[in-house]
């Protein structure tokens, strides 16, 4: 994983890990990942090993937006299950340490694959992987979340049109120049929006192929990252934003595979992937599956516009996130083809 020098305040950190953890001592050093738009994400190597921090962005933050609280809360409720996370190990919520909420975990010696047609492995390898992450996917969405304590880890019900409703709020809070892309899909998908048919499961939020951490040398899935937007939820809007990459175009910031030979590259297609996951969980699609595609990018639309904000109010966490807010009107143009 590529990464770019960034500050932290290594020695308060240092005392504050060394009275509150076991085994992390200082001196500590700490280099922030890059590629990251929403949660900064640091290396921190210390004598006693290497470990990673996850911080608040700094700056004033979206209502709900960035809460490393409840990533930390899920993978401490995941970890050990059949849903691979690293380990977690200290829950910061006093801003005055580093000047924001953060969370310790265990570092994890995985490849993360930032394109997905993965030009790294084999062509007769690729599709192992994929199946790797259908079925990974298959078991987020088998979590008993009661019995993993998560029943309150989301409201249950009508999941979409919440969604709609909060990324809705969450665009007119970040708006900037018009999109009228963004004001087909605002009309559009309440208005299509499936009923309710009281499927209840832990649902990731932004499942796709550089949030997941592989073996360096087999399809194995080690950690699922990232669960910033994870909540009690559909599954099939997990599914939509995986197969939403099938569609996106090849850029440096949000790599799909829009327009390219999948069956070439010995990748699956979208059929082959929902049939795989079908096999898994037993959740067909229904008719409607444009609707799962609009919602997908109307929402990552609305999380570009946000990066943007952020970039121009000058707290976005990675130096590319002007550029990752200009592709918020090309996806939500992606998303209106879908009306």
């Amino acid at each position: 994983m590529s990464s770019i020098h960034a500050p932290l305040p290594l020695a308060a950190l240092s005392e504050y890990l060394k009275r509150h953890t076991d085994g992390i001592r200082g001196p500590l050093s700490a280099t922030k990942f890059a590629g990251g738009q929403s949660n900064p994400t640091f290396l921190l190597e210390s004598p006693g090993g290497r470990f990673v921090l996850r911080r608040q962005p700094a700056g004033a933050l979206l209502a709900s937006a960035h809460a490393v609280d409840r990533e930390f809360r899920v993978i401490s409720a995941l970890h050990g299950s059949a849903v691979p996370v690293a380990r977690p190990i200290h829950l910061c919520t006093n801003p005055t340490v580093i000047g924001s909420m953060f969370y310790v975990m265990e570092f994890v010696d995985g490849r993360v694959h930032w394109d997905p047609a993965l030009p790294e492995i084999d062509a007769v390898a690729r599709d192992g992987y994929y199946c790797a992450a259908i079925n990974t996917l298959a078991a987020i969405h088998a979590v008993d979340v009661a019995a993993a304590r998560l029943a309150d880890y989301g409201k249950p019900g009508n999941y979409f049109a919440r969604q709609i409703e909060r990324w809705s709020r969450q665009y007119r809070a970040s708006e900037g120049a018009p999109d009228p892309a963004m004001e087909t899909l605002l009309d559009w998908l309440p208005a299509h929006c499936p009923a309710d048919d009281g499927r209840v499961a832990l649902v990731h939020g932004d499942y796709r192929f550089d949030n997941l951490m592989f073996a360096h040398e087999k399809p194995q899935v080690l950690a699922v990252v990232d669960w910033e937007l994870s909540t009690l939820g559909h599954p099939l809007a997990d599914l939509g934003y995986f197969c939403m990459a099938l569609r996106l175009p090849q850029n440096p910031l949000l790599p799909g595979l829009g327009g390219r030979d999948r069956a070439a590259l010995g990748l699956p297609d979208e059929a082959e992937l929902i049939a795989r996951y079908q096999a898994a969980t037993g959740i067909a699609p229904s008719a409607g599956w444009n609707f799962h595609l609009a919602f997908n990018f109307f929402r990552l639309a609305a999380i570009a516009h946000g990066v943007q904000r952020r970039a121009e109010q000058g707290n976005a966490s990675s130096s590319r996130a002007l550029e990752a807010g200009a592709m918020a009107r090309l996806v939500s143009a992606l998303g209106a083809e879908h009306c």
